[in-house]
């Protein structure tokens, strides 16, 4: 199985005749997403990639029936109008690979999708992918790759990187084991799900037998995943590597989420908290694929 986005999810690609919107559109539908429509306003009628496309998300639904998540390939000043027209359209989950959104924007439309019980996927994440099944987003990169690094099995991933969001599931490759889902949770100063919000996910699906997470420095991640723990929310085995340990407060690390503010976020604190909690905390990244296989007692 896995989370969020299975071989049933439909998915809509708004702003699907852009440049990044038609290309992921091709990959995601390549790889076996179901990608059943796209909309840029002003050019409905039209298809990308044999994907219909509409004027709006409205006409999309009319037009094709109800639709689980979207994708939004849509400029940073325009995210927020776009998020809440699929929340207004019925979409239970949207993805959100959108960088340099307003901050103020951002803050609009985590509440209104919260308050909707809708499932806003970043900003600025990079996707999610659930291997052998479906991506939604950039990860992946194209269905040759994606088959090759992301293979189906017992371990969910979560990361705080983009990068590393294909990195750690290469190492798992590399150590014989696959994935249920790989998510990305975004780069921005304020985003929409999760660890804590996750990982209750990740516990009700019964082929994930373990978590690993590449974690950063700043943002409150990491502290919500141990108090999701320490609720008992989760309670499978949970392996992590929180980077940027050697960062001073105020610094920024990486991007805009990963900033130590007055004691909060730094990784010492993170640390001694997920410990706490009985996390699997490694010192090296390298180290996440063989502490997750001695966990799972796999061979």
């Amino acid at each position: 199985m896995a989370i969020l986005l299975t071989k049933d999810t439909k998915v809509l690609i708004q702003g699907i005749t852009g440049r990044e919107g038609s290309a992921r559109a091709a990959f995601m539908k390549g790889y076996g997403t179901k990608v059943v429509a796209g909309v840029t306003p002003g050019r409905g009628g039209e298809e990308v990639s044999g994907i219909p496309v509409f004027n709006t998300v409205a006409e999309a639904v009319k037009a094709v029936g109800p639709i689980d998540a979207s994708v939004t390939f849509v400029p940073g000043p325009g995210l927020k109008d776009a998020v809440i027209e699929a929340v207004d359209s019925g979409i239970k989950f949207i993805v959100s690979p959108v960088e340099r959104v307003p901050l103020y924007d951002i803050l609009e439309m985590v509440a209104y999708t919260k308050q909707h019980d809708v499932k806003l996927l970043g900003p600025g994440s990079i996707g999610i992918i659930s291997p052998g099944i479906a991506a939604a987003g950039w990860l992946g990169g194209n269905p040759e790759f994606a088959r090759k690094v992301f293979i189906p099995g017992p371990v969910g991933v979560i990361s705080r990187s983009g990068g590393q969001s294909a990195t750690v599931p290469w190492a798992l490759n590399r150590a014989g084991m696959g994935m249920t889902t790989v998510i990305h949770v975004g780069t921005e100063p304020v985003t929409g799900i999760s660890m804590g919000e996750i990982l209750p996910l990740f516990e009700k699906d019964p082929d994930t037998k373990g978590v690993a997470v590449f974690g950063e420095i700043g943002g409150p991640h990491e502290e919500e995943a141990a108090e999701c723990i320490r609720r008992k929310e989760f309670t499978k085995p949970f392996v992590i590597f929180v980077a940027g340990a050697w960062a001073p407060e105020g610094m920024r690390f990486s991007h805009a989420s990963s900033i130590i503010e007055r004691g909060r976020g730094s990784a010492k604190s993170k640390i001694e908290l997920l410990k706490e909690v009985g996390a699997h905390v490694v010192d090296r990244p390298d180290e996440i694929a063989p502490t997750m296989k001695k966990l799972l007692e796999i061979n």
